[in-house]
């Protein structure tokens, strides 16, 4: 049996003896530390360190204290919570004005002014939000973009590859709705389930695992590669086959009509069939509308004659891809009956 260790003491170097810890000191901040990217930085470095002993004799302590150092990240990079906590702290006032994605992006200079103009116009014309239109057009770091976001909304950021995800919580969600709303449980904190998505998780989602699970639930972001992974390892696509396999047989019907209906209904509620089929009508209307926006400029600049200037060329072009985008998007099979 391994010897009894003060972990903070041994494995973090923290010297303070009264216990517990505040969320700061755990993390060796400065007391009411504002800025998330202090916040994320040392609690990776901590992370990673104390990852170090999952494997050992002091496996349970080493996940244990893992999952404390994780509640208190999370706690201050929520900006309510934060808020909240540091009043208990005995702060008085606020943390700070609320900025917006883009004020943050700019600010940390990790876009230019001329590459946010590229992205907004991108954004406009296919019909997605600046933070995917960054990605798409590779104008920043997925994870960046995930981050700063995550900070403009007043929410926390969690990288899943960071976590350990404990298989008891796992079973407590039902696959097709890990699968369907791209989310996956990460810990529970003060009696609340929390939930990593790249997007805030809507109310009746929340309602459904509340009933579910049997506790609130709050919504963490991270990335769409993050989630994607975790959905790989913990809800696979035979799970939730299984499981709209199961509830159809509950509800299957006395006749083959009725029957035949419900198989055609388990093949559509398909949630990886859904949204491969959804990623592969949105990859197309995005081909499409670069393929007329290129082919336009292209004629219009070098086979017209006289030649179109550039931004006449452009003003042309835009909208034009955007028709076509639209188009191919609005006749794309969906899939449904």
């Amino acid at each position: 049996m391994p010897a009894e260790i003060d972990v903070y003491r041994e494995w973090l170097g923290i010297k303070e003896t009264e216990r517990p810890l505040s969320h700061y000191q755990l993390l060796r901040l400065p007391q009411f530390e504002d800025d998330p990217v202090k916040v994320r930085s040392h609690y990776r470095k901590m992370n990673a360190h104390v990852r170090k002993f999952a494997a050992g004799d002091y496996a349970a302590q080493s996940q244990e204290l893992l999952n404390e150092l994780a509640k208190a990240m999370l706690c201050l990079t929520d900006a309510r919570r934060k808020e909240d906590y540091d009043a208990s702290l005995g702060r008085a006032g606020g943390g700070g004005k609320k900025r917006t994605l883009e004020q943050i992006l700019l600010g940390r200079k990790v876009i230019e002014p001329a590459q946010l103009e590229k992205a907004r116009k991108y954004a406009s014309a296919v019909g997605l939000e600046i933070r995917d239109a960054l990605v798409q057009q590779k104008l920043a770091k997925p994870e960046v973009v995930m981050q700063v976001y995550a900070e403009s909304e007043g929410l926390p950021y969690v990288e899943l590859s960071e976590m350990v995800i404990d298989p008891e919580l796992v079973a407590k969600v039902p696959a097709v709705t890990a699968r369907h709303h791209s989310c996956v449980p990460v810990l529970i904190d003060e009696g609340q389930l929390l939930m990593a998505s790249p997007n805030p998780l809507a109310p009746e989602v929340e309602d459904d695992l509340r009933l579910r699970i049997g506790m609130p639930v709050r919504s963490v972001l991270c990335t769409a590669t993050g989630v994607n992974d975790a959905i790989k390892i913990h809800f696979p696509k035979e799970a939730a086959q299984s499981q709209i396999a199961a509830a159809g047989a509950k509800q299957a019907a006395p006749s083959a009509e009725k029957s035949a209906e419900g198989e055609v209904a388990a093949a559509t509620l398909d949630p990886a069939a859904a949204a491969e089929r959804a990623k592969q009508r949105k990859l197309s209307a995005v081909m499409a509308f670069n393929f007329i926006f290129m082919a336009t400029m292209f004629y219009l600049m070098m086979f017209k004659s006289p030649p179109t200037g550039f931004v006449k060329a452009l003003i042309f072009a835009l909208p034009l891809g955007a028709v076509v985008a639209g188009a191919v998007f609005a006749l794309f099979p969906s899939g449904k009956k």
